[in-house]
């Protein structure tokens, strides 16, 4: 009839329309992600498998030159969850992309790595250091695989040659001390922890992760050194609840310490009392509205009545 709508016809179109805008929702949330997680250093690689395969297999056309780092990137995360099959085919359209590239053989020297082909992996980083010395990557691959075969004195006298080459780099100097830490040597692992802090005083978990380095080597001093460490970690972020009870502990054990004076004692259980009230209010308020939360907060308050401070 004149004049009539076809309904049938303007419903498909409306639908239609509303398919494309939720695609293209869906395309620049997942890339969004994937942005997210690389600006981060988040290595979550279930999650970026999960989004990126979807995105190169799907979208792969509207990513533009974005492609080359997300193929980068979700080969990485199927290094780590054993997906070769989708590791080679980021690879191989690298290798396409970027022949000869010193970034892309250090990707094929990684999934030799994750095959346990260890010397094909040193034979890939040798030949990329032959033409780079100062690669870093390469470097630093190869002390990986050192450390993958438990030959640690080896990463140790490794990695403290590549730092004197490349002082400034902070994952180097983390990875030291992660080192010196599995060694027991705490002394040079607190070394590292400093050299850290120094070119970055304002990250709550270096100060955090020295001060439990100071509280493993004990002893009066350091256990003072450390209860400042954590207080500094809670005043860098005050949300940081492993700093919240290594102050407790570092404190506690301080006030304890039988060569500890009357007014270092009296300090630290100040400071310990501080601390267990604030660890109480902390599960008190994450434990709201929760069934299981009286359960928690008695766990917390027998723990602490457990390393409860008497003054000597």
């Amino acid at each position: 009839m004149e004049g009539t709508v076809d309904f049938t016809a303007w419903n498909k179109s409306v639908f239609a329309a509303a398919a494309k805008v939720f695609l293209c929702f869906l395309f620049s949330e997942m890339r969004d992600k994937l942005r997210k997680w690389r600006d981060e250093n988040n290595r979550n690689s279930e999650q970026i498998v999960d989004v990126g395969e979807e995105l190169i297999n799907d979208y792969a056309s509207k990513l533009g030159d974005d492609i080359w780092i997300i193929y980068e990137q979700v080969m990485i995360a199927a290094l780590d969850l054993s997906r070769d099959n989708l590791a080679m085919q980021c690879l191989h359209e690298l290798r396409k992309q970027f022949p000869g590239s010193h970034r892309v053989k250090r990707l094929t020297g990684m999934r030799f790595e994750s095959l346990e082909r260890y010397d094909d992996a040193n034979k890939m980083y040798d030949g990329i250091l032959q033409e780079d010395p100062t690669n870093t990557a390469a470097r630093k691959r190869k002390i990986a695989i050192l450390k993958a075969l438990g030959k640690t004195t080896e990463a140790i006298r490794e990695l403290n040659e590549y730092l004197e080459q490349f002082v400034g780099d902070q994952e180097a100097w983390h990875e030291l001390a992660e080192l010196y830490i599995n060694e027991h040597d705490y002394a040079k692992a607190a070394f590292c922890l400093e050299e850290l802090m120094m070119t970055n005083p304002h990250n709550h978990l270096y100060c955090q992760h020295y001060a439990e380095v100071k509280y493993t080597q004990g002893g009066l001093e350091n256990l003072e050194i450390s209860r400042k460490y954590f207080s500094q970690a809670l005043k860098l972020n005050n949300r940081n609840m492993r700093a919240l009870f290594g102050l407790y502990m570092s404190a506690s054990h301080t006030a304890s310490n039988p060569k500890a004076n009357a007014k270092i004692k009296k300090d630290n259980m100040r400071y310990a009392t501080w601390a267990a009230l604030q660890i109480n209010k902390a599960y008190q308020l994450a434990g709201r509205g929760k069934k299981e939360s009286k359960n928690s907060l008695k766990v917390v308050e027998d723990m602490l009545e457990a390393l409860q401070i008497t003054q000597s």
